[in-house]
């Protein structure tokens, strides 16, 4: 079956009632999410192990591919996937053929998110299939009612423009320019957020990665404001401080570290050409020919940081953005944040986005597929 509603709606916390009514029926419970974020965050809401995909399907190092399959299939009774809008189409052929037709799955995630970064739209072709048991949860709680980021993301959900007048757990800043948009940023992160860690809690999430306010010209800005240092280590025009926030940005099986995962750098031999990065807790090494495996995180794309939840996000939002100003990335943006989040920008920028449905629209064929199974086996999958 699939579950699936937007933030506020308690789409998180009703594993734990599953897990709850299920535990006591069988001990063969598997949690497991996309990315190694999302498996952190639901181990603490389920207080139990959850894995990411990658890790209990079993990389073949040797062979390529997964030593899980159909000859050697996972050995669980019941399987709750969080943040199934990430699984792309590769990594979700990879896990059904995994599990045996006698366990119980359940897949939980927003659809209106953005689309896994792969091929596919699996979820949401899953869910509008009609085939599978499928819950959809619209109510807003009364503990998340009095959020103007719940609220506002569902205004924007709804193609509504949000309240932009409160300062509370969400504020507008009007920024006319790039370059005072830039200006606001560092202004934020300097000395106006005294209540965060801006380190560890404050998010930059940018719809781009190039122009004064895209990824990568903010990293260099906000490692410099944030995180001076006079011994760097330089390597093919890349700087890296010890201290510095950093993201691994493709999976890494033998490291055990995952595309998006944020850490720190804790070690540099400037002699040995070595960095040693702190990922909650494991400490991994990276040497020279390994360094293009991560880039700096104070700012990150909404893309890559989907799947992840920071206590304050900061956005910066501005009209020379249009190509990639649509709902659901803004959607996405302002769910990243737990206790605050700011838009940085222009009023105009919002508007562009909030009536802009998802451009990119991805043609598939499993909807279909779907439709056509139960057509001709004459029965609806199991729920």
């Amino acid at each position: 079956m699939a579950l699936t509603g937007g933030t506020g709606s308690g789409k998180s916390t009703i594993p734990n009632g599953i897990l709850w009514i299920c535990e006591k029926l069988t001990r063969k419970i598997w949690l497991a999410a996309p990315t190694g974020r999302a498996a952190k965050r639901m181990s603490e809401i389920c207080h139990r192990k959850a894995f990411t995909i990658h890790s209990l399907l079993e990389m073949d190092f040797t062979k390529g591919g997964f030593k899980r399959g159909r000859e050697n299939p996972l050995g669980c009774e019941l399987l709750i996937v969080d943040e199934a809008s990430m699984i792309d189409t590769y990594l979700m052929y990879s896990l059904l053929k995994a599990i045996p037709s006698t366990t119980r799955v359940v897949f939980v995630g927003d659809i209106d998110q953005l689309p896994s970064v792969g091929p596919g739209n699996v979820l949401r072709d899953m869910i509008d299939s009609g085939v599978l048991g499928i819950v959809r949860l619209t109510e807003i709680f009364r503990q998340a009612k009095g959020s103007q980021i719940v609220t506002n993301a569902h205004k924007i959900n709804k193609g509504e423009f949000p309240y932009l007048q409160g300062d509370r757990d969400f504020r507008f800043i009007e920024g006319e320019t790039p370059e005072d948009i830039q200006r606001i940023l560092i202004r934020l992160l300097k000395s106006d957020l005294p209540e965060f860690d801006v380190m560890k809690n404050v998010q930059v999430l940018c719809p781009m990665k190039r122009g004064v306010i895209g990824t990568e010209n903010l990293n260099q800005i906000l490692q410099d404001v944030l995180n001076p240092s006079g011994q760097p280590l330089i390597r093919m025009g890349r700087r890296f401080h010890k201290g510095d926030k950093v993201m691994q940005i493709r999976n890494n099986y033998q490291k055990e570290v995952f595309n998006g995962d944020v850490g720190f750098i804790t070690e540099i031999d400037l002699a040995g050409q070595v960095l040693q990065v702190d990922f909650q807790g494991k400490s991994v090494p990276y040497e020279f020919g390994e360094f293009d495996e991560i880039v700096l995180a104070y700012a990150v794309s909404i893309h890559k940081y989907q799947g992840s939840e920071c206590p304050c996000v900061i956005i910066p939002i501005h009209t020379s953005h249009f190509k990639l100003l649509y709902r659901n990335l803004l959607y996405t943006g302002i769910t990243r944040g737990k206790r605050r989040v700011i838009l940085v920008g222009s009023k105009k920028a919002i508007a562009i986005a909030v009536n802009t449905e998802e451009v990119q629209k991805r043609h598939t064929g499993l909807m279909h597929q779907i439709r056509e199974f139960r057509a001709l086996s004459g029965q609806r999958l199991p729920a």
